[in-house]
């Protein structure tokens, strides 16, 4: 049986499950705007599974707020979605994406991502309220080209 999955933008009515996904995951929500054009929902067989953002700036990108319900995870939903928002990202055209985790890097690199120094992402990714204020200094940076 094949069960359907869809990455779509999140919707205003999605803000709560949002909220609560990411407080749950020990993620920011301080930034969340009312509307964010950045954040899209994981969808699976109808019911929202997870989240994730890109946040563009130029030709590069910022990974943030991936989540998982705690129920799904261990089935691949989490590679998932991040292999769907790196093709978001090569649909935009963006060039590398950069994050930040505490608590993932090894999850982060067997997608692709090598740690980096923070002073080395674009300046624009810098000074976003992600790097610059909500996630702590021992938050490991990590970067990799999107393929085209």
């Amino acid at each position: 049986m094949v069960v359907e999955t869809e990455l779509r933008p999140a919707r205003s009515n999605d803000r709560e499950y949002v909220e609560s996904l990411l407080t749950a995951n020990d993620l920011p929500v301080a930034d969340l705007p009312d509307d964010p054009e950045w954040l899209y929902c994981w969808v699976v067989g109808g019911e929202r599974v997870g989240v994730g953002g890109l946040e563009r700036y130029g030709d590069e990108a910022l990974m943030r707020s991936v989540a998982i319900e705690e129920a799904v995870r261990g089935e691949g939903r989490g590679r998932a979605l991040c292999e769907r928002l790196l093709t978001e990202a090569a649909d935009a055209g963006v060039e590398h994406v950069y994050l930040l985790t505490t608590t993932a890097p090894g999850f982060f690199a067997s997608l692709g991502f090598a740690e980096v120094e923070r002073e080395s992402a674009p300046r624009a990714i810098r000074e976003s309220a992600e790097f610059d204020e909500l996630c702590p200094d021992a938050a490991v940076c990590m970067t990799r080209a999107v393929e085209q």
